[in-house]
């Protein structure tokens, strides 16, 4: 979900500016005592120092610190992204933001802030199914991520090494290259299973009483409460979210972290090796019995202790040379990471859909979205050892 937004070059004189976009006014920068810190320096720092001396202060009082909240804002404007229910643009932010963030601030503190429902947004799957989102309007855009920013150094130093999604110098990447190498250490099965609508789902009391193992501050738990309770519009009428997490905010990674670091926990306890990516996640085996045995048991444990659904019809027992992990395959014995064939597939019809002549836009419109689109993929996919396909692709 994003946009051509262009940042703005015409703040009012007297704000501080961040170059290439709009920035937080004075009033945001003024409120931290003591030295001034830089943003990237208080990023690097929180993940760094252990958890029970990251904030001296209260948690709500970290979360509306100065340093915090310009990080949040710097993250959130890279981020671009749609509007939310309000239609406020990252350029017109910066003013709608500054005569209201004293009473916002205010309201976190005491405790009083009210999340607005978040605008729902559908996109199509790779497998034809459909992901429904939830686009928070940009105010609370930026109080999740000052969240996130808080809670990460809280709770990212104690998850599992075999989950890399959404996490502090992890990636896909480094998901698929583990994945390679569980396969060169003679695991030849798979156990890939399938959460349905995992975000959707997700049980408010479960997660919260996982978050509240480690954040003690009632304030910021309520806060998280209320996030996941919002409510969402749906062509301008509201719906209640009694379950799920909606994918569009940026507290919603890290809360399905928090959840699923349970799964990580008991795949580790049994002595399994698995590698996850948010809810998508593969365990290995060496021998066909014993994947069976797995399926059957960590079925058992998702559905009773987690309470979430397992979609048999997508979930299956395949050789790893059958296996496609995050758009990737493995061939042979070495798993040489290969694009699968569905990501090649999917690849030349969004290059048709890009390229047709029934879609009513110029030309130049027309290469530049083509020439955004390649980049990214070429990219993402040049983990793969398949120089023929990218000179074939580029041609």
């Amino acid at each position: 979900m994003k946009n051509n937004e262009e940042p703005s070059s015409g703040l009012s004189r007297g704000n501080h500016r961040t170059p290439g976009g709009p920035s937080l006014p004075d009033s945001i920068r003024m409120r931290t005592t003591g030295s001034p810190v830089r943003p990237d320096d208080a990023a690097s720092a929180s993940l760094e120092k252990p958890a029970l001396s990251l904030f001296p202060m209260s948690l709500t009082e970290a979360l509306v610190e100065e340093a915090n909240i310009e990080l949040a804002w710097k993250n959130v404007k890279a981020n671009r992204g749609a509007p939310g229910p309000d239609g406020i643009t990252i350029t017109e932010f910066p003013d709608w933001f500054r005569p209201r963030w004293n009473a916002v601030r205010q309201q976190l503190l005491e405790g009083t802030y009210q999340p607005q429902p978040v605008r729902r947004v559908t996109i199509d799957k790779p497998d034809g199914g459909k992901r429904l989102l939830g686009i928070p309007n940009l105010i609370d855009r930026l109080i999740q991520q000052a969240i996130v920013q808080i809670l990460t150094p809280m709770f990212d130093p104690g998850f599992s090494e075999s989950s890399y999604g959404f996490r502090p110098k992890r990636s896909a990447h480094g998901a698929t290259k583990q994945v390679r190498r569980i396969i060169r250490r003679g695991y030849r099965y798979a156990v890939d299973m399938d959460l349905s609508k995992f975000f959707d789902r997700v049980g408010h009391d479960a997660l919260m009483a996982r978050v509240a193992r480690k954040v003690r501050d009632k304030t910021v738990l309520q806060l998280i409460g209320r996030y996941l309770r919002a409510g969402v519009l749906v062509d301008g009428h509201f719906q209640a979210t009694t379950e799920g997490t909606p994918q569009g905010g940026p507290a919603s990674p890290l809360l399905a972290n928090i959840l699923l670091d349970d799964l990580d926990k008991e795949l580790e306890s049994r002595g399994l090796r698995f590698v996850r990516y948010a809810d998508d996640f593969v365990i290995f085996t060496r021998s066909k019995r014993s994947a069976e045995r797995v399926f059957a048991s960590v079925h058992r444990y998702l559905t009773r202790k987690l309470h979430l659904v397992v979609n048999l019809e997508k979930s299956r027992i395949v050789t790893t040379e059958e296996l496609e992990y995050l758009g990737f395959c493995f061939v042979g014995s070495r798993a040489t990471i290969n694009v699968s064939a569905k990501s090649i597939h999917r690849f030349k019809h969004r290059i048709r859909e890009i390229t047709g002549r029934s879609r009513g836009i110029s030309m130049d419109h027309r290469l530049q979205e083509l020439a955004r689109y390649v980049r990214g993929w070429m990219g993402y996919y040049a983990l793969a050892s398949q120089l023929k396909l990218f000179a074939s692709l580029e041609q």
